[in-house]
């Protein structure tokens, strides 16, 4: 297995495992909904449903561009649930280091989406990127 099949199943697998927590855990996912969006559930049952079919996706290398395209638009997408996660956590007055992991997460969807975008990239995934 080269590095970069190795780079392809754990991005797929990430979003597989997440994805399948919409459906283990709803609840919480529900409330960082952005209160302007409609119909919560079942947004998150549909974003759950698009990072599984991205993670299966990715792994499949005659789909791995397509899905990772998909993986960016999902992660655009989803941003604003992830600002509200952090809204409502300054809100409760928690642990100040849970703040600081929620302030930490949003560079982090920026890393996510350079790493789907390089599964779209003609060479077939980040192997330039993981020489070794």
């Amino acid at each position: 297995m080269t590095r970069t099949d190795a780079a392809r199943i754990a991005f797929g697998t990430l979003f597989i495992c997440t994805g399948t927590l919409h459906f283990v855990a709803p609840a919480y996912l529900i409330t960082i909904v952005p209160s302007y969006l409609p119909a919560p559930g079942v947004l998150v049952a549909l974003s759950g449903v698009a990072e599984i079919a991205g993670g299966v996706g990715v792994m499949i290398p005659r789909t791995q561009r397509v899905a990772a395209i998909g993986l960016v638009l999902l992660l655009v997408a989803v941003f604003p649930a992830n600002v509200e996660m952090l809204r409502l956590a300054r809100g409760r007055g928690g642990p100040a280091w849970v703040e600081a992991v929620l302030w930490l997460r949003l560079p982090l969807q920026a890393l996510l989406i350079w790493w789907a975008w390089l599964f779209t990239q003609p060479s077939r995934g980040p192997k330039k990127h993981l020489r070794g």
